[in-house]
């Protein structure tokens, strides 16, 4: 039997000025599955792990939502249902292992399954997205975006430095003044690590790179963020930079960038 989810929202919308400048995004922001879905064989502890969702994203996008007056678009289900920062063919859309963890419901889940979860869930996520792009576009003001997300403080048995991290992949002119602004309150600051911000397909490419739109997603490391306290708390560092990076020249400009203006480090 197929599995219905007419009864599930899959995105969530802050409503927020369309002239402020900015649009915040958290594509991995509940653990949640839909009903028909149960828990896809998994225990109850899998969904409070990184591998369900960015632990601290949806409330330190919440709380910067709310300091900017910015609307803010996020997900309500779990990446282990299907991954809405990752392109439509990516093979790591609709993952069948995560990090050790196999997830039983989606081992045997054939193209038909990942078609209906990326039109039931993927795809109103990216459009809510785009709509909210086009309304802020409406208002005169050229959005930036920012997504938020955050990592785990160790891979593979491999500790991870940064306190915080910034992704990004051609254009620079959100990124590079707001990663100054963070190492200048003595922050230890990932520059396109854990993970390289140039993935075609993912949210940023298709809503940001391809429009031309001055962007950023920032990583927050997990064990910094692991409260709402903490989060909130993280979210009011971020603020007064990501203020300042959003005052800089012609960030408010519609521009395409060719190729990455330098490599990462």
């Amino acid at each position: 039997m197929m599995p219905s989810t007419s009864a599930f929202e899959p995105v969530e919308t802050i409503p927020g000025r369309n002239d402020c400048g900015l649009l915040l995004l958290c594509d991995h922001a509940s653990p949640d599955l839909p009903p028909d879905y149960g828990d896809l064989g998994l225990p109850p502890a899998a969904f409070a792990r990184h591998i369900a969702y960015d632990i601290g994203a949806a409330t330190m996008t919440r709380h910067l939502a709310a300091l900017f007056g910015a609307p803010a678009v996020l997900t309500t289900f779990s990446r282990l249902l299907i991954d809405p920062n990752r392109g439509a063919d990516d093979p790591t859309l609709l993952m069948r292992v995560s990090d050790g963890a196999i997830i039983p419901g989606n081992v045997f889940a054939d193209a038909a399954e990942c078609g209906r979860r990326i039109a039931a869930f993927w795809q109103p996520y990216r459009d809510a997205v785009a709509r909210q792009v086009d309304c802020m576009l409406a208002s005169g003001i050229v959005p930036a975006i920012v997504s938020m997300h955050s990592f785990t403080p160790a891979w593979k048995g491999r500790p991870r430095p940064w306190q915080a991290a910034v992704l990004w992949d051609k254009d620079p002119r959100l990124p590079l003044p707001f990663i100054d602004a963070l190492r200048q309150q003595g922050l230890d600051v990932g520059d396109n690590e854990p993970y390289d911000g140039a993935l075609q397909g993912d949210t940023m490419d298709a809503q940001a790179t391809q429009r031309g739109l001055a962007h950023l997603l920032i990583e927050l490391r997990q064990d910094l963020v692991a409260t709402p306290h903490a989060a909130r708390a993280w979210a009011e560092r971020l603020a007064a930079p990501l203020r300042a990076a959003l005052a800089g020249a012609r960030v408010h400009e519609i521009m395409q960038h060719g190729s990455r203006s330098r490599p990462k480090g």
